[in-house]
């Protein structure tokens, strides 16, 4: 009985896990489109953070 026990914490954990690095790279890889997409209203002339990227979007048709 003592190991189903340990076995399902472990997976709790694991899962856990799984999910806080799935949201973390969702939320990286969402501010990255969000900084390339066009600005919204506002924001047009504020200036692309150092940590993102440029992507440009005439190789991406390729």
């Amino acid at each position: 009985m003592d190991v189903s026990a340990a076995a399902s914490n472990t997976d709790f954990a694991v899962t856990g896990v799984v999910f806080a690095v799935g949201f973390i790279a969702a939320a990286t890889i969402g501010s990255i489109a969000w900084y390339n997409s066009k600005r919204p209203p506002g924001w047009e002339d504020k200036e692309r953070p150092d940590v993102v990227p440029k992507v440009d979007k005439k190789n991406l048709s390729e």
